[in-house]
């Protein structure tokens, strides 16, 4: 009895750790992808061609490695992507969004906003965007034109 309840003590306590650790691991790469970006734009500067293309390189590669980082994190913890069934505004028919199509209010009430969107690990966002859920979509939109910034089709299952 004593070596279970020390087993169990010891996958209570190690859990949060690894959570904690995919988090950093995100933060980090996210921070990577800032700087390689950052040395984009020293590249376009100061450099030739060939550091641009080498520093657009490296900024794909960051880019790369923060998404399966990030689909990482959704696999081990699935439970915090599935959401109840979505029901949409009066009239709503699901049809695939794409980057730059402009959305009505209804669709960005506060209702679909998605409030703590650091829970679902996405960037944060600042002035007039809001993440909103659409479907099992997720949309970035701007909710004084309504206009979509970024799409994550497939978010909530």
């Amino acid at each position: 009895m004593r070596k279970l309840i020390f087993s169990a003590l010891i996958a209570a306590t190690a859990f949060p750790v690894a959570a904690n650790a995919q988090t950093h691991e995100l933060n980090r790469d996210r921070r990577d992808v800032r700087q390689e970006q950052r040395d984009v734009q020293q590249a376009r500067r100061y450099g030739t061609p060939q550091d641009v293309r080498e520093q657009r390189r490296d900024v794909r590669d960051a880019r790369q490695e923060y998404r399966e980082d990030w689909r990482d994190y959704r696999r081990v913890h699935r439970e915090v992507y599935h959401r109840p069934a979505y029901v949409g505004p009066r009239g709503y028919v699901y049809r695939p969004i794409v980057v730059g199509a402009r959305i009505g209010a209804p669709y960005y009430a506060s209702r679909y906003i998605i409030a703590d969107p650091h829970y679902y690990r996405l960037p944060r966002v600042t002035g007039y965007n809001r993440w909103v859920r659409y479907g099992n979509d997720v949309l970035l939109v701007n909710i004084r034109t309504g206009h979509v910034i970024e799409v994550h089709r497939g978010f909530f299952w």
